[in-house]
């Protein structure tokens, strides 16, 4: 594959100088957000653009986009030879960022600090370069100007031509096909399963991630009806949507009627709103779920609330209203005492709505005040009181993922210090949670919390994987307006709070593991309905952190306090957001000193990534920390869930079940996405009030889901097709599920013609009864779903796979 020409290259030619001048800069227009770039003079008149304006390193402070600002760069070389790079992360003059780097490529952890810390990280000696302006393709651009090496500039050349090259195999896509394969005939491949080979993986590598994100909590998992029961919603959570506040999602209507929202004696302190009603009998309470409530007929209702009224108090109707006014269903109970009393009953729906709404009527006069109004139906998963949507918790459970992975994601460390995920406010009474914003934009009422989790993950025979924040927020926080360094990790947990910080920490493991009559958040998990202990074994600390100084000094006290207090658990650090890249570097170098377990990689790519990087982890030290590949999906342009997505995904895990003595564990993000609340895509499952409606890709992750093992067979492979964009179209693996017996054997074709198989299988299948499981579509099939079909193998058994296709071929062990 041939390259764009690049100039700088071809203006030197074999006439090379022994020194040049380097200009860096950051442009203007963008204020820096493409990150430091560099050009080239012989003569400082006269400038070429290094890398056609690619940015060698980019700001990484405060909220994506706008705020990551890179302005007024300095660059200078310090007398070891390493470079820094100083810049302004807004203009002010005040805030100010630090980087380094041996050779202008590999930047090192970048540092923020104030004009009044300056000398603490820039060296005395150092005598500011002037920055001056110079045009650059004709633009005029402010940077710092210097001599160096000419190689210095042939090194940042040759990078900025690799990642040219790179993009353009990463960038490949379906859709340019019918030209890149013109004329390919069909491909034979021949494997040949090599049993003496056989090695252990991992028999927990697929598993789920479940994070708040796209309403998957409340409005999605969770089965609550009704929509900000508690009158906690609060202004500026949620921008999209007009209205939002106190008392969104309610109406009051009656002559005279009056609603205000107080904060004087509420239930409990982490609750502090609520509903005070001043009315005349017949007033009426509504409210409209989201986007109204599903109410099925025959189907039975908990409803309850907390009330108690001034006055004599009265009776109050208990309604759910379809959409024509008719009464799906009714009960009236009575509001009488003068302290906060929880009232409950049930009701039974006579017909079916799709919309309904939840109507609580007053029928005397009166000052009332209402909290915590609750509509659950008993239909929830296993039961459970305060339980999940089955429809949605089936889905889920059928993939049969090994883990969950909870609450996040980037909900666990929040947007900013006060926001960062803290589990203690998400257990116990309902009424004693504390609620917060969600960092996607909206709200959590913390219904679905620890305790909730923990019971899913029992119920579907998952391991719980908690993640909680390393002491610092993300690093995509958004600036406090007035604060320095009010923005990113915002200086993390201070110091003198992190102990306290640890102690929540190793408090989960007791309330997750400990004995009730020994430890008081165990006994609190008791007296939640789980005397036994929910057996956790792994805790993931950080979330795709930036490594910097702050988080590392935080996340070195969490790990060796868990180390020192649990040995027993398994502790999953973090690399980063990306597959490489400074945290990815500076992460993987922090876990080797402390020498972590586990590692957390996240990285959301192409489809032409995922094709073009099957060797990813062959290439991995097996005496090192083992991989949690915990966020990844392809993304192609406008983020569909499609057969081309769906299928690089399952190539790629032909190369991840190969390396399941390295890679522990995978989990897909994001899992859950309600229609018309989407806040990202692709999603693994979307799903509206009243249907679930599995992606293409659910199904990759149900078929390796259902069809794990714990024994990988190596197989040799013959393609009779030398083309290497043909033969990384085309992958398998074949693993053996130690406790059933059975073979299984997964094919993937990511090409536009057939591929005619030959199998040459160990004895012990042989003559086997088998099932071909098979996901296959055009390209941009958003709809494709699985056939199963049956088949017998013989001594070499013939399969052809069809064009755009995934199949799973199982060999029982029975007789």
């Amino acid at each position: 594959m041939g390259l764009v020409p690049v100039q700088a290259s071809a203006q030197v030619g074999l006439s090379q100088p022994d020194s040049i001048y380097l200009f860096s800069y950051a442009t203007t227009p963008d204020e820096g957000r493409s990150g430091l770039k560099f050009a080239w003079s012989r003569d400082g008149e006269e400038w070429f653009s290094i890398g056609n304006g690619h940015g060698y390193v980019k700001c990484d402070y405060g909220a994506w986009g706008k705020e990551k600002r890179m302005i007024k760069p300095e660059l200078y070389r310090d007398a070891q030879g390493v470079w820094h790079c100083i810049w302004q992360l807004n203009g002010n003059g005040k805030e100010f960022a630090h980087a380094a780097s041996d050779d202008l490529l590999n930047w090192k952890r970048q540092t923020y600090f104030t004009d009044t810390q300056f000398n603490e990280y820039v060296s005395e000696s150092w005598s500011k370069y002037p920055q001056q302006t110079e045009k650059i393709n004709n633009m005029p651009e402010e940077g710092t100007l210097q001599k160096t090496a000419w190689h210095d500039v042939e090194r940042l050349q040759r990078f900025a031509e690799s990642c040219e090259y790179r993009n353009l195999l990463f960038n490949e896509q379906t859709a340019q096909d019918k030209t890149r394969f013109a004329g390919l005939q069909p491909v034979n491949l021949e494997l040949t399963v090599q049993p003496e080979k056989e090695k252990e993986i991992s028999d927990k590598l697929i598993g789920v991630f479940f994070e708040d994100i796209n309403y998957g909590a409340d409005g999605g998992l969770y089965a609550e009806l009704v929509q900000n029961r508690d009158f906690e919603y609060t202004a500026g959570e949620n921008h999209r949507v007009k209205g939002w506040g106190p008392t969104y999602a309610w109406s009051l209507k009656g002559e005279g009627a009056e609603m205000s929202l107080q904060t004087s004696s509420p239930i409990h302190p982490n609750n502090p709103h609520y509903a005070s009603l001043k009315v005349k009998a017949g007033a009426e309470l509504s409210n409209a779920g989201f986007d109204g409530m599903v109410i099925k007929e025959g189907g039975k209702y908990d409803f309850s609330f907390f009330a108690r009224t001034t006055g004599k108090g009265g009776k109050a109707k208990i309604s759910l209203c379809a959409p024509d006014g008719s009464i799906l269903a009714s009960k009236t109970v009575g509001i009488s005492s003068k302290e906060w009393k929880k009232i409950s009953t049930s009701l039974q729906a006579k017909a079916s709505a799709d919309s309904a709404t939840l109507a609580i009527t007053l029928l005397s006069e009166g000052e009332y005040d209402l909290d915590m109004i609750s509509l659950f139906p008993q239909n929830t998963f296993k039961g459970h009181k305060n339980g999940l949507r089955p429809d949605l918790a089936q889905a889920i459970a059928d993939i049969r993922p090994r883990f969950v992975r909870f609450p996040g994601g980037c909900a666990s460390h929040g947007q900013g210090l006060e926001n960062i995920y803290r589990w203690k406010n998400t257990v116990g009474p309902l009424e004693t949670r504390k609620p917060m914003r969600n960092i996607w934009g909206y709200h959590q009422t913390m219904g679905l919390g620890y305790f909730e989790y923990f019971q899913f993950c029992e119920d579907i025979g998952a391991e719980p994987l908690p993640v909680l924040a390393a002491g610092v927020p993300c690093q995509n926080s958004a600036n406090i307006p007035g604060k320095l360094l009010g923005g990113g990790q915002q200086g993390g947990i201070p110091m003198e709070e992190m102990d306290a910080y640890i102690q929540d920490i190793l408090d989960l493991i007791d309330y997750a593991n400990g004995d009730p009559k020994k430890n008081q958040w165990a006994k609190l998990r008791a007296e939640s309905g789980h005397p036994e202990p929910f057996n956790l074994k792994y805790i993931g600390i950080g979330n795709e952190d930036q490594i910097t100084d702050v988080f590392e000094e935080r996340f070195i006290l969490i790990y060796e306090a868990i180390k020192k207090h649990h040995p027993e658990i398994t502790v999953i650090g973090t690399v980063g957001p990306f597959y490489e890249g400074t945290d990815y570097e500076e992460g993987w170098n922090l876990a080797d000193r402390l020498k972590v377990p586990m590692v957390d990689e996240h990285y959301y790519n192409t489809p032409g990534w995922f094709i073009y990087n099957q060797n990813y982890y062959d290439k991995y030290d097996r005496s090192k920390s083992k991989v949690y590949l915990g966020e990844y999906a392809a993304h192609l342009p406008g983020r569909p869930n499609n057969i081309e997505t769906a299928l690089a995904e399952a190539l790629y895990l032909t190369a991840v079940e190969r390396n399941g003595d390295m890679v522990r564990m995978t989990s897909y993000a994001p899992l859950l996405a309600k229609e018309g609340y989407t806040q990202w895509n692709p999603d693994l499952i979307y799903f509206n009030n009243k249907e679930v409606k599995p992606s293409v890709g659910y199904y990759t992750q149900l078929l390796y889901g259902q069809n794990s093992g714990d024994r990988y067979l190596p197989a040799e492979s013959k393609i009779d097709n030398s083309r290497n964009d043909v033969r990384s179209r085309i992958a398998s693996s074949i693993v053996r599920d130690s406790k059933t017996g059975d073979l299984i054997i997964k094919l993937v074709n990511l090409l536009s013609v057939e591929v005619n198989t030959q199998m040459n299988l160990p004895a012990d299948a042989k003559n086997k009864q088998a099932k071909a499981i098979v996901l296959s579509g055009d390209p941009d099939d958003r709809n494709a779903k699985p056939v199963e079909k049956a088949l017998t193998a013989s001594e070499k058994l013939a399969y052809t796979l069809p064009p755009y296709s995934f199949s799973v071929i199982r060999f029982s062990a029975k007789e």
